[in-house]
């Protein structure tokens, strides 16, 4: 057996015990560096590190620093409820509020998850009191955070541009960003209508601080009434990140680290929690993935994997069975892990130049995210396990049915819209 071939074998044992045993694929794939490149491929532990993506751990670290302490200072709380008393409460708006959260959320840095786990909570609890259905909301609120999961300062975003760069390929961000955002607003609308949500009543509801209906008033809680001097600091430092990548191209990871470390030095405790709440595991994740990918290029494996995929002999065919495979595969196991394996073994097979990179990058990342509300994923399984008074047992198979429906039918339309065309 080939050199290439072991290691590939090995890249998909890693996605077995990943899925299989919760084990974080990033702690397998940096012991699969470790065998593989020491073992099979004779390099040295500098040979090894030499892949470590020291560019995107330093964005995934300050991105999910800034927001974890815009989280523990209640901004994000705030901006949750401020949200829902622009619409004045209105039921029929309220799961498009949720996806605009969601959205805007992951856009300025939030991974994912992350924004799940903030917006779902509050979600499913206002699906629950108004009779809204909870596969509507949860799936508002994943889609919500797979569209603007893209932006060039997001976590996906950044990932995979940083990738797109790295392996010298034609890429651009504002065409990925808004391929997320356009196919994921197209599903949360055909999800609206088929979950009842032109039946959704739209007279205003009460919020917090206003009258309920049996004439008592609620008292605005602190945690999501205020606007604190904290709060308004962390405001204007989401603001500033943006401008500063933006407008002025600055690195994103940097400058979330410096705007995080500015605001701890005058709230101290905020930082320290914001510090505990960095989401650690998908750093380990991203950073072990794209190890193992660099020990697997200097192999010649993305050579050898992208000349098996181009020899099917149709490049368009195999174009769509990468996309179904990032499908298939993202369902189960992390998303953000596949597309660090599969855009750079794609890249033998973009560089033949009968498929467009720009279209192609942009199909496998869709494809890989738009899966997640899989309740086998962490999104879906965020969504399942905060939807109060459900039968869980059947709300499961629910979401089990549309993620099956989501690995069916997103590959082959964002094949023919993106790939087929030949964007690139």
């Amino acid at each position: 057996m080939s050199d290439e071939l072991i290691s590939i074998l090995v890249l998909v044992v890693v996605f077995v015990i990943a899925t299989t045993r919760s084990i974080n694929m990033g702690a397998l794939s940096f012991a699969a560096a470790f065998g593989v490149g020491e073992l099979v491929a004779d390099f040295s532990a500098d040979h090894i590190f030499a892949g470590f993506p020291g560019d995107l751990f330093v964005v995934l670290v300050g991105v999910t620093y800034l927001f974890a302490l815009a989280r523990a200072n209640g901004t994000t709380d705030w901006l949750v409820h401020a949200s829902i008393r622009l619409v004045g409460g209105r039921v029929a708006l309220i799961p498009w509020v949720m996806f605009a959260i969601s959205g805007a959320l992951t856009a300025i840095g939030a991974v994912s998850p992350a924004a799940v786990a903030i917006v779902a909570p509050l979600a499913l609890s206002f699906a629950a009191r108004y009779q809204i259905s909870p596969l509507l909301m949860g799936a508002m609120v994943v889609h919500g955070s797979q569209g603007g999961g893209f932006s060039p300062i997001s976590i996906y975003g950044s990932i995979v541009n940083g990738i797109v760069d790295r392996e010298k390929l034609p890429g651009n961000e504002i065409t990925l960003f808004l391929a997320s955002l356009v196919v994921n607003l197209i599903i949360a609308a055909v999800v609206f209508v088929v979950c009842g949500g032109l039946k959704l009543p739209r007279t205003a509801v009460a919020t917090a601080g206003e009258e309920r209906e049996d004439g008592a008033e609620e008292a605005p809680a602190d945690a999501e009434g205020r606007l604190t001097p904290a709060r308004i600091a962390t405001l204007a430092a989401l603001v500033a990140l943006v401008v500063a990548v933006l407008a002025f191209d600055l690195d994103a990871g940097l400058t979330s680290i410096t705007l995080a470390v500015a605001l701890s030095v005058f709230w101290p405790d905020h930082g320290k929690r914001a510090v505990n709440e960095v989401t650690w595991p998908t750093v380990l994740l991203i950073c072990g993935v794209l190890t193992y990918v660099g020990v697997l290029d200097e192999m010649g494996t993305i050579d050898y994997a992208g000349k098996a995929v181009s020899d099917i002999g149709i490049p368009l065919l195999a174009a769509l069975l990468l996309c179904y495979i990032g499908a298939i595969v993202s369902a189960f196991a992390s998303s953000v892990g596949i597309m660090g394996a599969l855009i750079p073994l794609a890249v033998p097979f973009l560089a033949q130049g009968d498929i467009g990179a720009v279209g192609m990058i942009a199909a496998l990342a869709v494809s890989a995210t738009v899966v997640d509300v899989s309740p086998f994923s962490t999104n879906g399984a965020l969504v399942l396990a905060n939807a109060p008074d459900v039968d869980r047992d059947r709300f499961f198979r629910q979401l089990m049915i549309y993620g099956g429906i989501m690995v069916a039918a997103v590959p082959p339309v964002v094949w023919l819209a993106m790939v087929v065309p030949g964007l690139g």
